[in-house]
């Protein structure tokens, strides 16, 4: 490993450990079940775990609001993870990041100024794709980034390249040094590379021809647990794992302590 491999997101340090706290189904979405408060309290309490387990990050998503929209989310979504986020930041005293499903990066834009958090993971930020929630037809960094300086904003993107659970056959002569290329080039702060699916494997490979591809740094966003972990971090920057800190692994759970600290001692060794 050399200098060059350190390329530090902002805000965070090198080789970030970013654990996941999937809420609860938030109102208007088809599983929902529990109060907003409810959510949020438990929001909070599930990223006290991560910050007692070593974590150096959390990430908040709607990832219990299946099926998705596409794009864009209701004012209920918006208002609900609002509170929820805002419960986590005032939980831990650690950088928190927002991720709006699917691809709805300007609401988590929005969360993120309203709430204080540092950064969002922006699924669709460029090229076009076709996942299960339709066509992803139009890049979405153009309207981002103006929107975050009229906001005034500093929250960093986090790009997802060759998003996960989609085709990719309208960007097919394009690899994944390509991809991570453009989103450079559209001003992302760092690049996530992911499998094909939730808890899917992130491919050594596509780690690295991301960092070929160009300057930003490279997250993993999939895939990850404690027997791998060790060596996504020889090739990537940062790691952002949800299912494999679950209760038997199962992203639908919720967060085990246990497997979370033993998570972060496998990646510190």
């Amino acid at each position: 490993m050399n200098d060059d491999h350190d390329r530090p997101l902002p805000g965070l340090p090198r080789r970030a450990l970013i654990g996941m706290v999937h809420l609860d189904a938030l109102p208007g979405s088809p599983e929902a079940r529990r109060p907003v408060g409810e959510i949020a309290d438990r929001a909070a309490g599930e990223a006290r775990r991560l910050a007692e387990a070593g974590f150096d990050a959390v990430l908040v998503e709607n990832m219990h609001d299946r099926p998705y929209l596409r794009r864009h989310v209701g004012p209920e979504t918006v208002a609900a993870m609002t509170r929820a986020v805002a419960s986590v930041c005032d939980a831990v005293d650690l950088p928190v990041g927002v991720q709006v499903l699917a691809g709805a990066n300007l609401e988590a834009l929005a969360i993120c100024v309203a709430t204080g958090a540092s950064f969002l993971r922006a699924e669709g930020f460029a090229y076009a794709s076709v996942a299960d929630e339709g066509l992803f037809d139009e890049a979405d960094a153009g309207r981002l980034l103006r929107r975050r300086r009229e906001l005034g904003s500093d929250v960093a993107i986090l790009a997802d390249i060759r998003k996960k659970h989609s085709s990719h056959a309208i960007s097919a002569d394009l690899d994944v040094g390509e991809h991570a290329a453009g989103a450079a080039f559209c001003g992302a702060d760092a690049v996530v590379v992911t499998g094909v699916a939730t808890g899917a494997p992130t491919s050594i490979d596509d780690l690295a021809a991301a960092r070929r591809g160009g300057p930003l740094p490279v997250v993993v966003g999939s895939g990850a647990d404690a027997a791998t972990a060790r060596e996504l971090l020889l090739h990537a920057d940062a790691i952002v794992v949800g299912s494999a800190i679950k209760i038997d692994g199962d992203w639908r759970r919720t967060i085990d302590l246990d497997r979370a600290t033993r998570f972060v001692a496998a990646a510190r060794t």
